[in-house]
């Protein structure tokens, strides 16, 4: 038996497999086939080819170039500094603003610091100390601001001390503002110049309007009547992002400007258009955290008559904008379009597969019917050439419905 066995696979290996078409008058599955194919049909046409535009080529290489200007002026007086006027040299940084740049709108100022020896701050708690032992010479101060000299500096009649410190003297002020210095900085303006280019498509653009008239972009503000009109004030752009300009101006925070690029070069192109969007970037808690806000430190440096540098260090808050650019162009090819067809096309055989499955094994009569679908025919025998199943003589009732 078992050489038999072998000898009858070893032989169907030599069988050849055709089709046949069987009509099954059963409206259930053939219902559920049209349905089946309207999906399809649905699905390739309405998604693939009208929403998602399965016939075009696409372009996701976006090259880009982002220039921002800022313009505002601010009047402070203040302690530290008395009367000053901030103008965007003082406030903007860096001063050559490209896709990130920051707007200080809070600072805590030390002014003429020198080189010289002082106690640490009490806030730092490595520069604690009961007696000089505690401050060990030459070693830097954990999170503090100099190296230790090995002294313990003490207040009257006090038990614990503060280390001294070779530092910058005196030691920066560790309270925080609590309102903002440049409040004023809610009504600046920000230019932001986008040049984008699709490199397959051979496709450029910028955002500003093509214009000879010089007065354009001194008296227009963005909006939806002015899309060509790239100047923001950064009150609306903190405001369009959610959050309170004189809140955020405090501590400062980091707000992202999105611009997005969608174009369909099947048609004009004036039809691609840039699309904003704007974000807060940091971790805005709803409860205050130690890690809210942005900031950091920058100094001035000068040298008095004898010659001796000494500087200003500004603890700076601000605002950080970050410009983020993104898109795709696409446009109509032979290539994709056959692609997508032929994947269509593919799905509606899978779906008469589907339909095959029901009708052959999940409904009543799926005996039957598999019996008039699968027919093994052998060249010698005439009998089966000649039956019915081949000649089609069966009468409508064999092939019914459930």
């Amino acid at each position: 038996m078992g050489q038999v066995a072998w000898k009858g696979l070893f032989l169907s290996l030599f069988d050849y497999k055709t089709e046949k078409y069987v009509i099954a008058k059963n409206k259930k599955v053939g219902i559920l086939y049209r349905v089946v194919q309207l999906s399809i049909l649905a699905y390739l046409v309405g998604w693939v080819f009208v929403v998602k535009k399965g016939y075009q080529d696409t372009d996701t290489s976006l090259q880009s170039s982002v220039i921002t200007k800022l313009k505002g002026v601010a009047f402070t007086n203040t302690s530290e500094l008395g009367e000053r006027l901030w103008d965007v040299a003082d406030y903007v940084i860096p001063p050559q603003g490209e896709n990130v740049f920051f707007v200080m709108t809070n600072l805590i100022v030390t002014p003429k610091q020198r080189q010289t020896m002082c106690p640490e701050s009490v806030s730092i708690p490595d520069a604690l100390c009961y007696k000089d032992g505690d401050c060990l010479a030459g070693e830097a101060v954990v999170a503090g601001n100099g190296v230790k000299t090995g002294r313990c500096l003490k207040d009257r009649d006090s038990i614990r001390g503060t280390c001294e410190i070779l530092a910058w003297c005196p030691v920066e002020k560790r309270s925080k503002p609590k309102k903002p210095l440049l409040a004023r900085a809610e009504n600046f303006t920000v230019y932001i110049k986008n040049s984008i280019r699709f490199p397959k498509f051979k496709f450029s653009k910028m955002n500003v309007l093509a214009t000879n008239n010089e007065s354009y972009l001194k008296s227009c503000h963005y909006s939806t009547e002015h899309p060509y009109c790239p100047i923001f004030l950064l009150g609306d752009i903190v405001r369009w992002a959610g959050s309170d300009f004189q809140e955020m101006a405090l501590e400062g925070g980091v707000i992202g400007i999105q611009i997005e690029w969608n174009c369909d070069l099947d048609k004009a192109p004036s039809e691609c258009n840039p699309h904003y969007s704007f974000s807060r970037l940091d971790n805005n808690f709803a409860e205050k955290s130690i890690s809210s806000g942005y900031n950091f430190r920058f100094a001035k440096y000068y040298q008095d008559a004898e010659g001796v540098d000494y500087r200003m260090l500004i603890k700076a808050y601000g605002i950080r904008f970050d410009v983020m650019v993104n898109g795709k162009a696409g446009k109509f090819n032979i290539i994709p379009t056959i692609i997508n067809i032929g994947s269509g096309l593919a799905l509606m055989g899978a779906g008469a597969f589907f339909c095959d499955l029901v009708l052959l094994y999940l409904i009543k009569k799926s005996n039957f019917y598999r019996g008039k679908k699968y027919e093994e025919v052998k060249s010698s025998s005439r009998k089966s050439l000649s039956s019915p199943a081949l000649n089609g003589n069966q009468s409508p009732d064999q092939l019914g419905g459930l």
